[in-house]
């Protein structure tokens, strides 16, 4: 009796520390436009294809254009620099780029694990440096982190 018990329990394991029901076959990543008051020109097609990447290569789920069994929607919502450590002389010494994005989460399967939550990071580069010089280096780090945070928050139960 045990045996058959055992047999018919299905747990999902991954090493990414994903948690996905196996009722969960497709996700669909809506365009994230960028209203950010200072735009970067190409940070939404940016985010959107890191966001898609990620999630491909990170889970066994198809890509859909709508209406996966999770669904991902929003808009990136700041992009600004600004100081951070002030020399004696009074200027900045290093400056802070963060990237702020709005996400809806949807899950069909279990409406309970929806959400609509804000995800921000920032990294560091020196004062100077150009924004323009460093931005190819800087937003896929920043973009990156919140992929994951994006991923931890919807699939990771964290």
């Amino acid at each position: 009796m045990l045996m058959v018990l055992l047999a018919g329990c299905k747990v999902n394991y991954s090493f990414t520390g994903a948690s996905i029901s196996p009722d969960i076959k497709t996700v669909s990543i809506a365009y994230f436009p960028n209203y950010a008051p200072l735009a970067q020109p190409t940070l939404s097609q940016v985010f959107t294809e890191s966001l898609k990447d990620y999630f491909l290569s990170q889970t066994s789920l198809k890509l859909t254009d709508k209406y996966g069994d999770i669904e991902f929607s929003g808009e990136i919502i700041d992009y600004k620099t600004e100081p951070m450590a002030v020399t004696q002389d009074e200027t900045a010494a290093v400056n802070r780029l963060t990237i702020t994005v709005k996400v809806k989460y949807r899950n069909s399967k279990d409406e309970g694990q929806n959400f609509e939550k804000t995800f921000s990071k920032n990294e560091t580069y020196d004062s100077s440096r150009n924004l323009n010089e460093v931005e190819p280096e800087l937003i896929p780090q920043i973009v990156d982190q919140i992929v994951q945070d994006i991923f931890n928050a919807s699939l990771g139960n964290w």
